[in-house]
């Protein structure tokens, strides 16, 4: 094959240093066009950004301040609007250069071209390197001073307990509703939210509507004015009331309003509490759907609550066939627990159960209940106890004693696996931080029940009772964020080191220890419930705030 030499190239000599080049319009070599040319003139190579320590966002020109990762793209995007001249050049490449990370530097490399002469695109690259100047932005300087909020939002509900409150809170750290939150503070009946901006309030406001069955009301207070500009600074307050039913209430409707809802007996459980509630009828198992609206046309309040629950034993069930989504209806006879435990009388045999001669403490109750799926007999279940109830309810009196049941079971209870006090795999975040926590929410029990006082107690309480409602509820469960307790295990091992008082325990009488030892045996030697809900694993969402301090202590 015949070799054919290509075409050949013709070279020219460099203007100024005389090396061979390739033929262009300047005739000069690249070093001698960048030393012509210039094409990072106009660019300076040295800037700052303002950087708000308090809330760590960077300023974005020309008033918004950004939220944004070291070294990321939106930081980047910020560091290049600093600049001033880049839109007379080309930009191809740019990227971040590591530097210390105490520095206050910042450092970016920057690739641009240009157009120097007729058809001859010169390329370069060079270095800026930025000042991060500690600041204050508008919103952190606010917080500083007092008095600088201009909307707020009162949450309040009329009720004797915190659960609605401790429910409504895991809702919004769920949903992120706390972001533009100034602050929190909690009032007598309820929570006081505070913002900057009246839209914060009214997206509040919004988010409640959507969650819980609530009435609000606004208003405003003007605290100076303009006469030259037509402008008025003003401070609005909107009132937000939750409905006072919650969940396992028990509710007597007037007769007027429910023979409106579709004629269901008056006296009825609450048993799902949403942007509307809806009440059960046990013993037809008939429901009804109230809104928030309907309900404030013509209010009413519950005839009891969680706290006036009383526990029965289950003798037996019989399903009667009704059936409605879970809920199955059967007839049950119940009687007060503790009836069968034995008396000196007696001996060793249990004490006699009968309708005539016991007493009210020893009654077999005959009823009818809504939990034919779900209890068995020997189950343990909470119930109001009506026949020696006295209410301050005109509804009520109405009533004819014949519609009257003796018993209303509300749901099964677990007071075996109660007792042995377990520590819970589990744990729940807050909108408040604790003392010495880190991140934007906390793990303590948060915001609700940070007045202390008297009521201290009874916020511990009601925290308890609504962490078993989300280990007996999944539904419940479901709408709010469980975390997995990293100490769990820890606490579980330690349980049973200590037993006599630690290193400075006191000598214990040995009859009482035996006496003690003997209680604790009959607590362990109770059976725990078979059908105990369990929250599990795959429930659970990993702490991201301890995941974080966790790799910092790692490196």
């Amino acid at each position: 094959m015949e070799f054919v030499p290509g075409p050949a190239v013709h070279r020219v000599l460099c203007a100024d240093c005389g090396t061979p080049i390739v033929p262009n319009s300047a005739n000069l070599c690249v070093a001698c066009l960048r030393n012509t040319v210039d094409i990072t003139e106009g660019i300076p190579k040295q800037t700052s950004v303002s950087f708000c320590r308090n809330c760590e966002r960077f300023l974005s020109p020309p008033q918004s301040w950004a939220l944004v990762r070291p070294e990321s793209q939106e930081l980047l995007a910020i560091c290049l609007k600093r600049l001033k001249g880049l839109n007379k050049v080309r930009l191809t490449e740019a990227h971040f250069i590591w530097t210390e990370p105490h520095s206050k530097r910042l450092r970016v490399s920057l690739t641009i071209q240009k157009e120097v002469l007729t058809s001859t695109i010169l390329e370069q690259i060079f270095e800026i390197e930025y000042l991060v100047q500690h600041t204050q932005c508008p919103d952190c300087a606010k917080l500083a001073a007092k008095n600088t909020w201009k909307a707020l939002v009162q949450v309040r509900q009329k009720v004797s307990h915190k659960r609605t409150f401790l429910y409504l809170e895991q809702l919004i750290v769920k949903h992120g509703a706390q972001k533009d939150t100034i602050s929190v503070k909690e009032a007598r009946d309820g929570l006081d939210f505070f913002y900057s901006q009246r839209s914060h309030a009214i997206k509040m406001v919004e988010f409640l509507a959507g969650v819980v069955p609530v009435r609000s009301k606004g208003s405003e207070q003007l605290l100076s004015t303009d006469t030259h500009s037509g402008t008025a600074n003003f401070k609005f307050t909107y009132s937000v009331e939750i409905v006072p039913i919650c969940k396992d209430d028990l509710v007597c409707i007037p007769p007027k309003q429910a023979r409106q809802l579709s004629n269901i007996s008056p006296l009825t459980l609450c048993t799902r509490v949403g942007n509307s509630f809806q009440l059960l009828d046990p013993a037809t198992l008939q429901t009804c759907e109230i809104s928030a609206h309907v309900y404030w046309r013509a209010p009413f309040s519950s005839l009891a609550t969680v706290a006036d629950l009383v526990e029965f034993t289950v003798l037996d069930v019989e399903p009667s066939g009704t059936v409605r989504g879970k809920w199955v209806s059967a007839d049950v006879q119940v009687a007060m627990s503790g009836a069968f435990k034995s008396s000196g009388a007696h001996g060793d045999q249990d004490m006699i159960m009968d309708y005539e001669s016991s007493t009210l403490s020893t009654q077999i109750f005959h009823t009818r209940t809504h939990l034919g799926a779900i209890l068995q007999p020997g189950d343990t279940a909470m119930g109001y106890h009506l026949s020696n109830a006295n209410f301050n309810s005109d509804d009520f009196a109405s009533l004819p004693s014949s519609r009257i049941p003796d018993v209303i079971l509300v749901k099964k209870s677990y007071p075996n696996r109660r007792k042995k006090n377990k520590t819970r795999n589990w744990k729940l975040r807050s909108i408040a931080k604790e003392a010495g926590e880190e991140g934007e929410t906390g793990s303590g029990r948060g915001v609700v029940g940070r007045m202390g006082g008297r009521d201290q107690k009874k916020v511990e309480e009601d925290y308890e009772l609504f962490l078993q409602e989300l280990e007996e509820d999944p539904e419940l469960r479901a709408t709010v964020n469980l975390y997995v307790a990293k100490d769990a295990n820890m606490r579980d091992a330690t349980d049973g080191v200590r037993k006599k008082g630690g290193q400075y325990g006191m000598d214990v009488d040995e009859m009482d220890t035996s006496r003690n030892a003997a209680a604790n045996g009959d607590e362990e030697d109770a059976e725990e419930e078979a059908d105990f809900p369990h929250v599990k694993l795959d429930e659970l969402l990993e702490d991201f705030d301890q995941m974080a301090l966790k790799d910092s202590e790692d490196v």
